[in-house]
């Protein structure tokens, strides 16, 4: 069976502290590479597959983009979103399908309760269930679909790793990584997911952060344009209180978290980091990817520190804070 690196090739990337005890501890593994993709620092196994899980947004958004969909600010960021179903997600999800004449009943992913917990209140207190819409990867499904309508693929299937949108994803994800896939899954939302290693996920995310607009290279030109969109729109990638939100509002990094403890982060220069918590627990990805930056001298350790205190990071006791998560990689 195919599967992810062993507990005995991964570091220790964490720690979670209690009252001055260690209580428990993330293993994992990470990789950070400079602008020209060479690599500055390896902690644990960097070549094994992983699963990128929604870090792989970025490149079916490219893929979208580069099928002949017009997706530009707002509407570029909710393609490659993990949003926490807002009205205001759910409202740009929306507006991509019926821009494209496509009924919302069309969207493949799993019917779902937002995630934000004033939206959820909102739909119980109006007496509506759980909607498609607001899954977290209904705007990267509604794009998915915009595509398909807009090249004439069936919107039927549109899933399937043998459709004509999966099979482009598929080689945006081999263009911009220089790895082939080594095995392909069913992600959380029913769309393929293809495994990488580290490294390759790295170098893919780092070709897209440093992509420009004005590119003499249409792919990398809509790469550019995903760059932008999702710096100047922080709010769309994730939500209120979410982490991925307040790291890119805050240090304007194109940073972009997916389940099972996958983190992707990149600074202006290129400088970039994938890691993956082998627990797959997120609660210390964000910090371990700042400070693994921050040792790059890819941002400043300053920032990193004025910024972690909103990143939920507080261990409570009683209900006041007694400890905290916080790196412990060597």
């Amino acid at each position: 069976m195919a599967e992810t690196f062993a507990l005995d090739s991964a570091v220790e990337l964490a720690v979670v502290e209690r009252s001055g005890f260690v209580e428990s501890r993330h293993a994992g593994s990470a990789v950070v590479l400079n602008g020209e993709g060479a690599v500055l620092r390896a902690l644990g196994d960097v070549t094994t597959p992983v699963f990128p899980r929604s870090s792989m947004k970025p490149f079916q958004a490219i893929a979208v983009m580069a099928s002949g969909v017009t997706l530009r600010g707002e509407d570029a960021a909710i393609a490659t979103a993990s949003h926490s179903g807002t009205q205001k997600h759910a409202d740009l999800a929306r507006g991509l399908l019926a821009r494209a004449g496509i009924p919302v009943t069309a969207l493949g992913c799993p019917a779902a309760w937002p995630d934000d917990q004033q939206t959820r209140d909102s739909l119980v207190r109006l007496g509506a269930g759980k909607d498609p819409i607001y899954m977290n990867c209904s705007g990267k499904h509604a794009a998915m679909l915009v595509a398909c309508a807009a090249n004439g693929w069936p919107l039927a299937g549109y899933l399937d790793p043998a459709h004509p949108l999966q099979k482009r994803v598929l080689d945006v994800v081999e263009r911009f990584t220089g790895e082939r896939p080594s095995a392909t899954g069913i992600d959380g939302c029913g769309a393929p997911v293809h495994a990488l290693s580290l490294t390759a996920l790295a170098r893919g995310i780092a070709r897209i952060a440093t992509s420009r607009s004005n590119s003499p290279f249409a792919i990398y030109r809509e790469a550019g344009f995903l760059a932008e969109a999702v710096r100047e729109n922080g709010w769309v990638i994730a939500g209120p209180g979410q982490a991925d939100t307040i790291v890119i509002e805050r240090l304007r990094l194109f940073v972009k978290g997916g389940a099972e403890g996958i983190m992707v982060a990149s600074a202006d220069n290129g400088t970039t980091v994938a890691l993956k918590i082998l627990d797959g627990n997120l609660r210390a990805a964000s910090i371990v990817a700042l400070h693994l930056l921050a040792d790059a001298g890819a941002i400043n350790r300053a920032d990193v520190d004025a910024v972690a205190p909103e990143l939920n990071l507080a261990v409570l006791g009683g209900g006041r804070p007694v400890g905290q998560i916080r790196p412990s990689y060597a």
